[in-house]
Parts: structure tokens; C-alpha cells; sequence
């Protein structure tokens, strides 16, 4: 039986462990690759073509020679026209009041003057993605992941004319399906346990479920794993590797704006996170704190759409980290966030994913051999 955490689709792309690692931070991403899994990038903080040129010369150069990628998120159709401006003159005065109103109950300090805010997402806009993508295709990247599902058909055939897989989020075997026709290589199976967007099926249902539409695609696994004997079960449901995203916020490579925020990851337990509409617009599974609750009270205004949302609220957020808020400070985070006690190194994480692999597939041939003799 399997010891190792190989599969096709890593030995395809080769790397040594089936471990897609999701993640915001170059340091991250590159480490994740160097220890033999495959570190993914995430593009939709980079609104300037030079941050992003800048961050994958970093990761080129401390890489070591091994494949990593770009996770993009843009809308499968094509809207084109639409500016920043378009967007802000369409969120309503009263949500702006009512950010205010929050920020004031808590005594959250302004910006100082000329101080821009950190945390404004542009990067769901379609025309923002496309220019990230012209920097991407500069560089070796092997996959491109989309976490609002397909990306438009130009950008999987641009994609694939240079050698470059094509990986998609899905939230239900529906979605998966429509992956597939859309012609991607890859489905990220997301559970509702995952952080960030996330659909409402679990990943015990969805992952084997995902398998089965989307035969003989490969599968990869996501929400609700942190280990690697719960690696190992997602092999058992016919992935072919693990999407990892939160496991990797509280390594020492990351770069998370706030000790406070590090604190309350590592105390947090796994029935210490909301899927809110906060953030996005969209539901995004992300620690619970008084943010959260005051944005899914049914007394208040309730979230605005995507990209709505991320722009009404991006000040506010950076404010909150910058002075480290405590009732109001959080990020997205999965439910394994219980499982994230401790400051460790990306290796040191790896280790723990291979040696709990390797328990699992003991127990697994132990049991099964004490079947096999009665």
C-alpha cells in the first residue's frame, strides 16, 4: 500500500508529496516547494504588476528550481468597462455609516494622513486579474488556480498554448462538472469546512462525489485538512492530493500583519470560525469576532455583493490590523485552525504531514490484515 504522499498528478508535476499549498506570502509559497510539495501563490492582494514581478523574482530565486504557481481570482465571463470608480459610486451611503459606526463603538484610530490602505482587494476585478496574469506568464509557473471557478476560456487557452495546468474551486460535484466542460485540468474540491470561500457541503461528501463527476480529471482535496492521516483519508475518497491553505498561516514563514492576530490563531479552537460575508460579499469561512457578528446581525445592513464589499470594508480592515483591535481582529481560517497551536517552520509542518501519512497507512494495513486472517 501507498507509504508516500505521490500520486500521479504529482509525479506529473514533479514533486515529491501530493501537497498543494495555498498561500498570500512568497516566503510561504516557496518554502512549501522546497520541502516537496507544490506552493501556490495567491495573486488577489497584488494591484500593482510590479509588487506582483517583484514577489515571483523572490520566489525564482529562492525556489530552488522546483515548480510552484498562481492562484487568480476572476469571474468566468468577460466584463470589460467596468473601473474602480464604478464600483465605489455603487456602495450605498448607509453601509459606509455604518462601518463608521463599528469602527467608532470600538475606538479604532484613523489612518495617518496620506496613509493608503493595505488591504484593498482589487484583485476579483477582471481587468486587475488579467494584468497579474500578463506578469504570471512571464515566469515557469506550472499551475494556475482560480478560486471563483473557471476562469474565462481565453485565459484557459492562453494558459495551456504555454504548458501551464489550469486548476478551478468547486463547492459541489455541479460545479465540478462545469470545470470539466470548461475544459480545466484540475478540481479543487473546497469543502464547507475549508477557509476563505467555501460552499455547504462538507469534504467527507463532496471530495468523493467531485471524483466521481469529473473522471479521470484528478481531484484535489480541500477543507478540513491538517494532518496527514486526514491526507491520507483524502486519498482514500480518490484525490489524488490535498489543497492546503490555513495550516500555513502560524508557520514562520508567513508574514501576518499582527501578533495579536498570530495569538488568537493559535488559541482559537475548530468551533472558533463563521462563514461570513464580512470580507467579500461572498461567504468566506474566517475566524468569529465582533466584525463578523456585527455584519451578519439581522439588525444591520448586511454585506453587500462582491466586489461591493471588499472595497467598502478595505480601510476598515487595515485600520483594524494596524492598531490590532483585538474584539474586531481576524482573518479567514478554516475550521483545522484547531488543530494550529504552535509557531512552526514550513518543513517542520511537512515533517508532521509525512510521518502522520505513514501512521495512517500502518493503521489502515494493520486492520486490514486482522480482517484478512479471520
Amino acid at each position: 500500500m501507498l507509504r508516500t504522499m505521490q500520486t500521479q498528478l504529482s509525479n506529473n508535476l514533479g514533486v515529491e508529496h501530493a501537497v498543494f499549498g495555498f498561500t498570500p506570502f512568497p516566503a510561504v509559497a516557496a518554502a512549501i516547494s522546497r520541502a516537496g510539495g507544490f506552493g501556490v501563490l495567491g495573486a488577489v492582494r497584488y494591484t500593482a504588476p510590479d509588487d506582483l514581478k517583484r514577489d515571483l523574482d523572490w520566489i525564482e530565486a529562492h525556489v530552488d528550481g522546483k515548480p510552484y504557481g498562481l492562484d487568480v481570482v476572476m469571474p468566468a465571463k468577460k466584463v470589460e468597462g467596468v473601473t474602480e470608480a464604478d464600483v465605489e459610486a455603487m456602495i450605498p451611503e448607509g453601509h459606509r455609516q455604518f462601518v463608521k459606526d463599528t469602527l467608532a463603538k470600538h475606538g479604532v484610530p484613523e489612518l495617518a494622513d496620506g496613509e493608503a490602505s493595505g488591504w484593498r482587494i482589487t484583485g476579483w476585478m477582471e481587468q486587475v486579474a488579467r494584468t497579474q496574469l500578463d506578469v504570471a506568464f512571464d515566469y515557469p509557473i506550472k499551475l494556475l488556480a482560480n478560486a471563483l471557478g473557471s476562469p474565462p476560456a481565453d485565459v484557459i487557452d492562453r494558459a495551456h498554448e504555454q504548458d501551464v495546468l489550469v486548476a478551478a474551486l468547486a463547492g459541489s460535484a455541479r460545479h465540478a462538472r462545469k470545470h470539466a466542460d470548461a475544459g480545466i485540468d484540475i478540481v479543487v474540491a473546497q469543502g464547507y469546512e475549508a477557509g476563505g470561500h467555501t460552499g455547504e457541503i462538507a469534504s467527507m461528501v463532496l471530495t468523493p462525489e467531485a471524483v466521481e463527476a469529473v473522471d479521470p480529471l484528478p481531484v484535489l482535496a480541500a477543507g478540513g485538512i491538517g494532518s496527514g492521516q486526514q491526507a491520507a483519508a483524502a486519498f482514500a475518497l480518490g484525490a489524488q492530493g490535498v489543497w492546503l491553505g490555513s495550516l500555513w498561516l502560524t508557520t514562520t514563514e508567513a508574514e501576518l500583519p499582527s501578533p495579536k492576530l498570530i495569538e488568537k490563531l493559535l488559541a482559537a479552537g475548530s468551533g472558533d470560525t463563521v462563514r461570513s460575508r464580512a470580507l467579500t460579499g461572498k461567504p468566506a469561512r474566517q475566524l468569529r469576532t465582533e466584525w463578523t457578528d456585527a455584519w451578519d446581525d439581522p439588525q444591520g445592513p448586511g454585506a453587500l455583493p462582491m466586489p461591493l464589499q471588499g472595497l467598502l470594508v478595505a480601510e476598515a480592515v487595515s485600520r483594524i490590523q494596524k492598531y490590532e483591535v483585538e474584539p474586531l481582529l481576524g482573518t479567514p481560517v478554516g475550521q483545522i485552525v484547531g488543530r494550529m497551536n504552535s509557531e512552526r517552520s514550513v518543513q517542520a509542518v511537512f515533517d508532521d504531514l509525512t510521518r502522520g501519512f505513514e501512521k495512517a497507512v500502518d493503521r489502515i494495513n494493520r486492520i486490514a490484515g486482522r480482517s484478512a486472517e479471520q
